[in-house]
C-alpha cells in the first residue's frame, strides 16, 4: 500500500465557490480524485484547511492557518508516507501576508525543508515531493473575495504562481504539476473552483504520481 497525503487550502479542501454552498464531495474533491485514478493499492489522506498559507499568521480564524506549523504534526500523525503533495500560496497573496508569488514560493521552499528534516531527523526513509502551483484567480462580482485578496493585482500576481513554483520544484530537486494547466477559478467568487474542475486536479496530477512512485 502507497500512501500518499495532500497537504492544502480552502482548493484541497474542497470549498464551494457559491457563497453559502456545500462542500464538495468527497469523490469531487481533488485528493478524492487522485485516489481513485491511482486505483487500487494506494491510500490518498486529505488535510485541507481554508485560509492556511504556506509560512505566514493569519488571525482570522480559531484554526492554525501557518502551514509551517502544522504540517510537522500531520507528519507524525500520518507516516509512514510514500509520498507528500502540497498546493498552497493562494492565501499567501493576501496584502497583510507575503503578497506575491514569489514569496508564497519561497514559502514552498521551506515546507519541503520541513518534511525532508522531519524524515531525516527520525531517520525514517524520506517521501518523494510534489509541489503544486494553484490556478490563478479570476475575475467575480463577488463584492469582497477578489478585494479580501488584493483587487486586480491578486489576479495577476496569481499569474506568477508557475513560474515560481517551477524554478523552486527543480532548486530542490521535487516534483511539479502546474494545477492552472488543467482548472480554472470560478466566477462565482474568482478563487474558488467548482467540483469539476476541482476533480481534475486529482486527475491531472495522477501520472505525474505514478511516475514518481513506480506505479
Amino acid at each position: 500500500m502507497k500512501t500518499i497525503l495532500c497537504y492544502g487550502d480552502s482548493l484541497t479542501y474542497g470549498a464551494n465557490p457559491v457563497p453559502g454552498g456545500a462542500r464538495h464531495a468527497y469523490e469531487d474533491r481533488w485528493p478524492g480524485a487522485l485516489e481513485a485514478t491511482l486505483g487500487a493499492g494506494v491510500k490518498v489522506i486529505a488535510e485541507g484547511l481554508g485560509g492556511r498559507t504556506t509560512v505566514f499568521d493569519d488571525w482570522y480564524a480559531d484554526a492554525d492557518r501557518n502551514g509551517s506549523r502544522v504540517l510537522p504534526t500531520l507528519l507524525s500523525s500520518h507516516s509512514p508516507l510514500d509520498m507528500v503533495v502540497i498546493m498552497l500560496g493562494t492565501n499567501d497573496l493576501k496584502p497583510f501576508l507575503g503578497a506575491s508569488a514569489l514569496e508564497a514560493s519561497n514559502g514552498m521552499k521551506r515546507l519541503v525543508h520541513i518534511v525532508r528534516g522531519h524524515y531525516a531527523q527520525q531517520n525514517e526513509a524520506q517521501p518523494k515531493i510534489v509541489i503544486m502551483s494553484p490556478p490563478p484567480l479570476c475575475d467575480t462580482q463577488h463584492p469582497e473575495m477578489l478585494l479580501h485578496f488584493g483587487g486586480r493585482r491578486a489576479i495577476d500576481e496569481s499569474k506568477q504562481f508557475a513560474k515560481w513554483y517551477g524554478i523552486r520544484a527543480k532548486e530542490l530537486g521535487v516534483g511539479f504539476f502546474d494545477a492552472g494547466t488543467v482548472a480554472v477559478a470560478d466566477p462565482n467568487d474568482g478563487v474558488h473552483l467548482d467540483a469539476k474542475n476541482t476533480r481534475a486536479i486529482g486527475v491531472g496530477v495522477a501520472p505525474l504520481v505514478k511516475g514518481l512512485l513506480g506505479l
